[in-house]
């Protein structure tokens, strides 16, 4: 099983990069990651940010592989504790099916997107940066595998 994230936003600043990369690669040997950046639509005096969330949505479902699970990530999708995402990972693995993490724009997923998810996520009732999203959720699924695995780096 493989996943993959794809964000609207392109260029993370350095330090979201980094972090990122660290889980990446730490994931590398349970649950291969792949960040897919789409670019953001066009937004500013005279636009339509509703066109805008559109254009953004054919693109991000244009990113997800064929047969992938598809996750949003919402304020309003089911909160997981980090037991229950280890949880909710092994029943994903048991699938037997790639994963697509989604992550919006500004105005979150065009009804599109909403409607090809199989579930929507949420990392809690705070409003988080987009960019931090990418890193929190490598972080969070680093650590559900660490916990199916044993590993001792989830101490809770």
């Amino acid at each position: 099983m493989k996943a993959r994230l794809i964000a609207v936003g392109e260029r993370a600043p350095d330090w979201v990069a980094s972090g990122f990369s660290e889980y990446q690669k730490r994931l590398s040997h349970w649950l291969p990651l792949e960040l897919v950046e789409v670019a953001p639509g066009m937004r500013g005096k005279g636009r339509d940010a509703v066109r805008a969330m559109a254009e953004e949505g054919e693109r991000v479902l244009a990113a997800v592989p064929r047969g992938a699970h598809v996750v949003t990530l919402d304020g309003r999708g089911k909160p997981y504790s980090s037991e229950q995402l280890g949880q909710r990972l092994e029943h994903w693995r048991q699938q037997g099916r790639d994963l697509a993490f989604l992550v919006g724009g500004p105005e979150g997923h065009s009804p599109e997107v909403i409607a090809a998810a199989g579930e929507s996520w949420s990392l809690g009732p705070l409003t988080l940066p987009h960019m931090l999203v990418r890193l929190v959720l490598a972080e969070q699924l680093y650590r559900a595998a660490s916990l199916l695995a044993n590993h001792p780096y989830h101490r809770a």
